[in-house]
């Protein structure tokens, strides 16, 4: 059962990246970008805005164009990272990906964050 949830995870993780990839290869060629919807509407920039920036830097090691894309989730990916290899090996072992009370709290933590995050940058 281990291998299935494995394979599927793997399965997952390969569209995953694949479609990352080519969405980055697609703004690199063509300089189009999805827009931010909320920025769209409100004109604001939203805790998630600049992730492509920072997504593009990073895959070209620019560590401080992806800073100044946006600090808070560049800080964030490494926490983020752990968890979702956390739960991967949960589900893989497991088969059911329901984190412990902590992490719960952590991920509560991490979205009170980039939500003060928003308020902020837009009042800087």
């Amino acid at each position: 059962m281990e291998r299935i949830r494995l394979r599927r995870l793997g399965g997952g993780c390969a569209l995953l990246l694949a479609a990352g990839l080519g969405y980055a290869l697609w703004v690199r060629l063509t300089g189009l970008a999805l827009p931010c919807p909320f920025r769209a509407v409100t004109g604001l920039l939203c805790p998630g805005c600049g992730v492509t920036r920072l997504c593009l830097a990073l895959l070209r090691g620019d560590w401080a164009a992806a800073w100044q894309a946006n600090p808070i989730l560049l800080l964030l990916l490494p926490v983020l990272a752990v968890l979702l290899i956390r739960t991967a090996l949960r589900y893989v072992r497991e088969g059911g990906a329901i984190a412990p009370k902590w992490e719960r709290g952590l991920v509560w933590a991490m979205v009170g964050l980039l939500a003060a995050w928003g308020v902020v940058r837009n009042l800087i």
